[in-house]
């Protein structure tokens, strides 16, 4: 891998698995930079985030193109499950 950029920060493994799934699945090499400390126990991952995905600098446009699409995606089926729940 050439140089790597940060596409997005994720709360937790659960979303890093899904976002680094969608991104493989167009083909888009992805490493997980955590930012877990073990003196700490998690203490600051509120602020920071759980890891940052990172990919490649060439597929950084396509990346955040299957970012957004991902956020759309998740964003409609909370809608739906949030008005379910009423």
């Amino acid at each position: 891998m050439g140089n790597l950029v940060k596409i997005l920060v994720v709360e937790n493994k659960f979303e890093a698995d899904l976002v680094s799934q969608a991104l493989q699945e167009e083909g888009i090499p992805v490493m997980l930079k955590r930012f877990s400390d073990t003196a700490y126990d998690g203490l600051y991952i509120p602020q920071k985030g759980w890891a940052a995905i990172m990919i490649p600098e060439e597929f950084k446009a396509l990346g955040e193109r299957v970012v957004a699409e991902f956020k759309e995606a998740f964003r409609k089926r909370r809608g739906v499950n949030d008005k379910a729940r009423k």
